[in-house]
């Protein structure tokens, strides 16, 4: 038996904001999305040509706040073939939340607070 990775959901609080984020940050695109014939959902699949697996962002119309993420104790990794103009960029636009030199690593955050990882290719 084998699996495979296919997404990741993210539930986000201003679904425009977040998409416009994850295509400045890391050059995500609308895939396809999904909308409740009620209005009472929209979910977006965002991904890129350099990889199958999508980021699944969900937007829920109920929900009145950003959501409680507790400890940011997860995170979803992203691996770059050009780390230092990626950290520039990331610098540039005041998203990086924390960097660990030693292991060649930083982590940058999405406006919901979700970390994801950023890794140069070894």
């Amino acid at each position: 038996m084998k699996f495979a990775m296919v997404h990741e959901n993210y539930n986000v609080y201003d679904l425009k904001k977040s998409m416009k984020f994850y295509e400045e940050a890391l050059g995500l695109k609308e895939k396809r999305r999904k909308t409740a014939e009620d209005g009472s959902y929209i979910i977006v699949y965002m991904g890129n040509e350099n990889s199958d697996f999508e980021l699944e962002l969900t937007w829920l119309c109920d929900m009145e706040r950003p959501y409680n993420l507790g400890d940011c104790e997860f995170h979803l990794a992203f691996r770059t073939d050009d780390f230092d103009a990626a950290y520039q960029k990331h610098k540039n636009m005041g998203c990086i939340c924390y960097e660990n030199p030693k292991m060649g690593i930083y982590f940058i955050t999405d406006p919901d607070g979700y970390w994801l990882e950023i890794v140069p290719t070894r």
